[in-house]
């Protein structure tokens, strides 16, 4: 004997409940009986079949009418009388035997069995040979996510490279004629619209303006090192003065400190952006409404066309100076970082999940995409930047679990409990940088608030789509 469960006891419950009524429903059941027996004899295994399934749903339908029922009940019975009528076979009409050859006049087929007729309800009946629609699942629906949302369509990325393109040689020509005495390198587009890891639409693009300078009269310090102890920042500080005094480069004339100033450098590339470049002749030559924007620290620019809008981000960049191919970027920094350069690791990181995906035809660029589709517009997830979904990407992808499309869905979940966990200890570190703790700019409240939204996330995750 097996022990009692609570589905037993659930099932002995109705069973006494229903008792009473079940006798009252014998005189019933005996009537129907008969008539299936006779049925059989006349019209064959098929029809009786048939037959039964019509009478058993009048008595159901009288049993809803005698007795009360909940809600919960009839969605239960619904469903179990729609697959029983779906596995009635259908079988072909026989000819009667020989002795009983005589006609016989059946019953009007009733309204809720599939072969009769309607008369007075317009709705048609469901067909039985028409095919069930099949319920999609969490994968499916993800890749259809995907094409809806994540992929931008291939015309928005050429046009939005193109007037990427265009504004840096226009700016580029202003640079050179206003600080000729500057040796800016060539602008160059980029970031993550030009590596295929940008989700939802072509509206952000990254130009550098790097910064040539004397390999031989700058140096890096780590700052660490710096009084600032800023873990994600380098400092540019002049070296070799007893050779070449101050005044011997022409980066000299921005210095802070004996240290090349970032803060010095925006301050005097905003003014020119923002007073003296003439934008309304450089967008009317290139087909657009070009503005500089003048609420935000960062040197942006505001690129409105008829078919999209764009946000060009300039950023004066670092990458000579013995830099072991360190980027660093002038970035609004706060406090005693504010001199210092940022060190920039999005190359280093799209390098990195591309070579993972080329060493095994992977999908850790696709799962980044679609994290960044589902934060995007998000009220609460709509804080996790690209920096924060690539940490985890990146953590997952140095995994050996199967990274193939078919386990798209289960790697997205996944990556959800990894960032519920990164959230639950306020920590996400930097792949690349470990003593950067990437959660750092976010206060608790905000914490609290896209941990809540993952975790509904997480027991729904087809609400997150």
């Amino acid at each position: 004997a097996r022990p009692s469960t609570s589905l037993d006891k659930r099932i002995m419950a109705e069973f006494s409940q229903k008792r009473g009524k079940h006798r009252g429903d014998e005189a019933l059941g005996s009537a129907v009986d008969f008539l299936l027996a006779n049925a059989r004899l006349v019209l064959g295994v098929g029809g009786a079949a048939v037959l039964g399934i019509a009478t058993l749903a009048v008595k159901r339908l009288i049993d809803r009418a005698t007795s009360p029922r909940d809600e919960d009940d009839a969605k239960g019975d619904s469903w179990k009388e729609l697959n029983l009528l779906k596995a009635t076979p259908h079988q072909q009409p026989q000819p009667p035997p020989v002795s009983l050859s005589q006609p016989v006049s059946l019953p009007a087929p009733l309204p809720s069995a599939p072969e009769g007729p309607t008369d007075t309800n317009p709705q048609k009946p469901p067909q039985l040979s028409s095919p069930v629609p099949l319920c999609l699942t969490f994968q499916e629906k993800l890749l259809a996510f995907e094409q809806e949302h994540v992929v931008i369509p291939a015309a928005h990325v050429a046009l939005a490279k193109q007037l990427a393109g265009d504004i840096a040689l226009e700016l580029q020509a202003y640079l050179q004629s206003k600080f000729p005495e500057l040796p800016f390198g060539p602008l160059v587009p980029g970031g993550p619209l030009y590596d295929g890891l940008q989700a939802g639409a072509a509206e952000h693009v990254r130009l550098l303006a790097p910064l040539l300078l004397e390999p031989d009269l700058w140096s890096l310090v780590p700052g660490m090192d710096t009084v600032a102890r800023d873990p994600r920042c380098w400092a540019v500080r002049r070296t070799q003065l007893e050779f070449h005094p101050r005044g011997s480069s022409p980066w000299d004339r921005f210095l802070v400190g004996g240290y090349l100033s970032s803060r010095v450098l925006l301050e005097l590339l905003r003014k020119a952006l923002v007073a003296s470049v003439n934008w309304p002749a450089i967008g009317s030559l290139l087909g657009c409404l070009i503005r500089p924007s003048v609420a935000s620290e960062e040197l942006l620019l505001e690129v409105q066309h008829e078919r999209l809008e764009l946000t060009v981000t300039v950023l004066l960049a670092v990458t000579g100076a013995h830099s072991d191919n360190h980027l660093l970027l002038a970035w609004p920094l706060e406090g005693l970082a504010g001199n210092l350069w940022l060190q920039d690791l999005y190359p280093a990181e799209a390098a990195r999940l591309q070579a993972l995906d080329d060493h095994d035809i992977g999908t850790r660029r696709r799962l980044l995409l679609l994290l960044c589709g589902v934060c995007r517009g998000h009220p609460a997830l709509g804080q996790l930047g690209w920096s924060h979904l690539t940490q985890v990407v990146l953590r997952l992808g140095e995994e050996e679990v199967d990274w193939a499309e078919e386990a798209l869905g289960e790697r997205f979940l996944q990556a959800l409990e990894l960032l519920i966990s990164s959230l639950e200890q306020a920590s996400l570190p930097c792949h690349f940088n470990p003593s950067v703790n990437l959660l750092d700019g976010l206060r608790e409240e905000e914490i609290d608030s896209i941990g809540y939204a993952l975790y509904s996330g997480l027991q729904a995750p087809e609400g997150l789509l």
